[in-house]
């Protein structure tokens, strides 16, 4: 249809119910470079916004051929145009006016992170942006003529700026996908090395806040400066030459006094699986795929897990080989974090001294004399840090401002002493030769299996009053048929429509029955990152139309909401 026929239909329903709206979903309009289509309607103004997308018309022939040659490519150019649509939305988009969400127009958040996401598809046959507009209306009277200013002024001026290279910053937008390239190849070559991390040297590591993960801009942020004894260079396709401080597999402790950046440097690890937009700070500070963040979790249930590498002996004699609570401890709770992360693929632990159960992460030698191995049920971390590298390559980063114990176990030791790292793993030998703790070790003991679990599907109900009624609420909660996900504690996710995400996929392989009683969880994250992989993230959509508020999570997370919706249900357990 011609956009005049959009004109007059919303001319013809102004003053009219709320549900006239409906004249116009599923309908496609042409307003000359570009194509308008309105999907989905709203039922009425205080529900979730409509699905507007933009098109543009005829192949794409302006962009720069090199653009459209890889994935990341294609990645980085959608991340970009959807910034730059939420900047033009600022410029030229008036914003409420009606009732409930009249008049807003939005497009998925972005953060400091370059991830995959549905707002924008960019291909050589058109470009495509997914925004949610909330259809004027006052009370639930359409306001007819202020949704034509909303579609004949705002809408085309954010298309016309936002899709189209002459009216696009194209310097910014090249320089955009180089330096997330190079973040990706860099990350490529970190496990061919040996290496779990990298930092690069003049990278921004401290955040303006513990809210606004914007790099800290004052004269006295102390830029990375890689220590000469871990210094790399790598050569990248864009940048050149890069120099900075790798971290190797094994067992590496982060340790200094208060306020000298320790969680600083693991907080940037940890956000490293993610490429970061220029400016950042972080841009070169990059992470292995497989990177997981480790916490003690009070009060979380936990469903059939293995827990009896690091917990034994309970006194009641309950097994701990099959353990189940709906009130796990700091111990347990950390105990069955990791063997989650383990089963689910994680080939890196990151963890911080801070959030962690004491009692789990270190016994010193007076309490071992005090309490004698037939009462304390804990095997502590340092027991088996090492066993878990030896038997399993899973490597560990360990923050420690207090745990001098742990100078035993690493194989390395970087001390951040007023936001600089220096490598003291000699000096930290010789003080624990000189030094000994007199604890009795265990590191000859073995790690133990790691087993799979397979899920009962009908545990996993995302129903409601017989409807499916999955929500999310902010980043940390999904709502999931009568159950809550707490996500507060994984807190490598970054952005609240990861959550969505979440909630959708799981209900998409529970409705699509790759959730059968048959695969394993791990086997469950694999089946359906191949559908992602093949048909693209849009098909978790429980709409006919691609969704544009999707935000790619990792498997971990994934497996991490499955662990922690306490209706879960375990069905057998493979070893």
């Amino acid at each position: 249809m011609n956009k005049e026929h959009l004109y007059k239909e919303l001319n013809n329903i102004d003053g009219r119910g709320y549900k006239a709206y409906r004249q116009i979903q599923n309908n496609y309009y042409d307003f000359g470079k570009f194509i308008i289509g309105i999907p989905y309607v709203q039922g009425d103004p205080y529900a979730s916004p409509s699905s507007v997308i933009i098109k543009t018309k005829g192949k794409i022939k302006d962009f720069p051929e090199w653009l459209f040659e890889n994935e990341i490519r294609l990645q980085a150019v959608e991340d970009y145009l959807t910034r730059v649509i939420t900047n033009n939305i600022k410029k030229y988009a008036r914003g409420n006016r009606g009732s409930g969400k009249s008049g807003r127009i939005n497009i998925v958040h972005t953060g400091q992170e370059v991830i995959k996401r549905t707002s924008v598809e960019f291909s050589r046959d058109y470009i495509e942006a997914r925004l949610t507009v909330g259809l004027p209306a006052k009370g639930r009277r359409v306001l007819g003529h202020q949704a034509q200013d909303l579609f004949f002024k705002e809408i085309p001026k954010i298309a016309e700026n936002s899709l189209f290279l002459a009216n696009i910053n194209q310097q910014a937008l090249e320089n955009h996908v180089r330096v997330v390239e190079d973040q990706h190849v860099l990350r490529e070559l970190l496990s061919s090395q040996g290496l779990l991390a990298f930092i690069a040297d003049g990278s921004i590591l401290p955040r303006r806040s513990g809210v606004d993960d914007r790099p800290l801009s004052s004269n006295k942020v102390v830029p990375f400066q890689s220590p000469a004894e871990y210094e790399l260079s790598f050569k990248l396709p864009h940048k050149g030459e890069i120099k900075g401080m790798g971290i190797k597999e094994g067992i590496t402790l982060i340790v200094g006094g208060g306020y000298h950046g320790k969680s600083t440097l693991l907080n940037a690890i940890e956000r490293g699986v993610y490429n970061h937009i220029p400016g950042d700070g972080r841009e070169y500070v990059v992470t292995r795929h497989s990177a997981f963040k480790i916490r003690a979790e009070d009060g979380r249930r936990v469903e059939r897990v293995d827990i009896s590498p690091f917990i034994n002996n309970l006194p009641q004699g309950e097994t701990t080989k099959d353990f189940s609570t709906d009130n796990a401890s700091g111990s347990t709770s950390q105990a069955a974090n990791i063997i989650e992360a383990l089963e689910l693929g994680a080939g890196v632990l990151l963890i911080d001294e801070d959030t962690c159960a004491t009692n789990f992460m270190i016994r010193d030698a007076r309490m071992q004399k005090l309490v004698a191995d037939k009462n304390e049920p804990i095997t502590p971390f340092i027991d088996k840090v090492k066993p878990l590298y030896n038997e399993h390559n899973v490597s560990t980063i360990l923050v420690v401002g207090g745990a001098g114990d742990y100078f035993d176990v690493a194989d390395r030791v970087i001390m951040m002493n007023k936001y600089r790292p220096i490598a003291v793993t000699e000096e930290v030998k010789d003080i624990a030769s000189k030094l000994p703790t007199k604890r009795e070790s265990k590191l000859n003991t073995s790690f133990g299996q790691i087993c799979q679990r397979i899920p009962e599907p009908a545990s996993i109900n995302p129903r409601k009053k017989g409807r499916i009624k999955v929500k999310t609420h902010g980043m940390d909660t999904i709502q999931f048929g009568r159950e809550n996900i707490d996500l507060s504690y994984l807190e490598q996710l970054v952005n609240q429509e990861q959550s969505k995400t979440i909630a959708d996929i799981l209900t998409y392989a529970i409705t699509n029955d790759i959730i059968d009683g048959q695969r394993t969880i791990r086997e469950i994250l694999d089946r359906i990152y191949e559908h992602l992989q093949q048909k693209g993230l849009k098909i978790i959509s429980p709409f006919n139309s691609p969704a544009g508020a999707y935000v790619l999570p990792r498997p971990y997370e994934v497996g991490g909401a499955l662990n922690r919706l306490r209706s879960l249900k375990i069905k057998d357990i493979i070893y």
